[in-house]
């Protein structure tokens, strides 16, 4: 999860196809002495920007000699800056993501973990307003239910991010924050995935100090250990405070009518539900459209996927990951943890994801040809996904959005 800054990293447990146990794959890199060459190289590089990064740590109030046992030994990590670019909610097809963030397995697991741990949830609901089947999405894409919470050391990825340099300023006020933690004592072996998230719920360091609680009143804020009560209870009080609204939808599946206007398919459209009924938006599982508010239209697959009309708690879940998959997943997980159906709309399969190198040739000739994506980062955030609309339409074509290999093609 993020605080200031969103979209740094992937649950660690949705990276593999349905049916598989629930741990992660491993990235597969260029395994060739240039890999190794890349490591040696940059490692002196680290231990300069270490070096030079040391003062502001300690105008930051972390002690000196804190800083110099810590930050000892810190290895660059070729494989952290491989990850960084090419995480799964952003570089996978929505239908590829979902298949393996709300498996079968998934699904099976959750009910069982939420059996398990059903009177803590119960009390954390209480207190916080966040169901049960919430927080139990979040941590079963997270740690796949606790049995991965990351192996990577969290100083180490850290470093690697921020000397890297592409989100410095943000990396680097999470390893002053992880710094802080490890000078409270407050945890023993800190490791986590490779954006330096850690625990049962994935917490960055800032919002370890911001919202992490001590529920199970034992003196600690322990998101590390085996017992997830405050893991679970911090990350219903890190969802309330961004407004999580209790007993309402993050959205549903919805059907859309024949010439319905898809360049009104986006977050920055918000109708009242009587609108989109006005306009023919129904229930893809029947009946009238439930009012919960001011929603938007979603079309995570293009106008060939699936439809989804999405409230106010789809944007807290952006709070822990902005990638429209994930928060899907969270949403979809949650729901089928209550007991609701798959998503029934047909996927189109057909199509691959653009690589990282294609995103950026993408918004590179969006711009070219006079449709600002906003920037050049193979990113598909709400501004490209606008400008691929705006092409779209210039071309006669369904405004649905999505980058596909079709529309880099009439770039071309």
């Amino acid at each position: 999860m993020r605080g200031a800054w969103v979209s740094v990293r992937v649950g660690l447990a949705v990276m593999l196809g349905p049916g598989a146990s629930l741990a992660p794959a491993q990235t597969i890199l260029p395994d060739a002495t240039s890999q190794m060459e890349t490591k040696m190289g940059t490692q002196a590089g680290l231990e300069a920007w270490v070096r030079d990064f040391r003062p502001r740590a300690l105008a930051a109030g972390v002690r000196a000699a804190t800083f110099d046992a810590a930050m000892r030994g810190v290895e660059f990590d070729p494989k952290v800056v491989e990850r960084d670019r090419n995480q799964n909610e952003f570089t996978k097809t929505v239908w590829d993501y979902l298949d393996t963030a709300v498996s079968q397995d998934r699904v099976a697991l959750g009910l069982k973990a939420m059996a398990e741990h059903r009177d803590l949830l119960s009390r954390i609901e209480t207190e916080y307003g966040v169901e049960a089947e919430v927080l139990t999405a979040v941590w079963g894409l997270e740690s796949a239910y606790g049995t991965f919470r990351g192996d990577l050391p969290v100083l180490g990825s850290l470093a690697t991010l921020a000397y890297d340099g592409r989100r410095a300023g943000f990396f680097e006020a999470e390893l002053i924050a992880a710094l802080r933690i490890v000078e409270g004592g407050h945890v023993d072996r800190f490791a986590g995935s490779w954006a330096g998230a850690s625990g049962h719920t994935q917490f960055m360091p800032s919002s370890w100090e911001k919202f992490a609680v001590d529920f199970d009143g034992d003196g600690k804020r322990n998101l590390w250990g085996d017992d997830p009560a405050d893991a679970l209870a911090s990350t219903a009080n890190y969802l309330r405070y961004w407004g999580w609204q209790t007993g309402m939808p993050w959205g549903l599946e919805v059907a859309l009518p024949q010439g319905f206007d898809y360049d009104q398919t986006t977050e920055r459209v918000v109708k009242p539900v009587a609108s989109w009924a006005a306009l023919g938006v129904r229930p893809m599982a029947g009946g009238d459209l439930p009012d919960h508010g001011p929603g938007s239209i979603l079309l995570p697959g293009g106008a060939r996927g699936a439809a989804f009309l999405i409230f106010p708690n789809f944007q807290v879940i952006e709070r822990y990951n902005t990638a429209d998959a994930y928060v899907i997943a969270i949403g979809h997980l949650a729901d089928r943890l209550k007991g609701g159906a798959p998503i029934a709309a047909s996927w189109p399969r057909d199509l691959r994801a653009l690589t990282f190198d294609e995103r950026k040739e993408l918004q590179d000739r969006l711009g070219r040809a006079g449709f600002d994506p906003g920037g050049v980062d193979g990113r598909m955030g709400p501004k490209t996904i606008a400008a691929v609309k705006a092409f779209q339409t210039a071309r006669g074509m369904i405004p649905d959005g999505y980058p596909s290999l079709e529309i880099l093609t009439l770039l071309r």
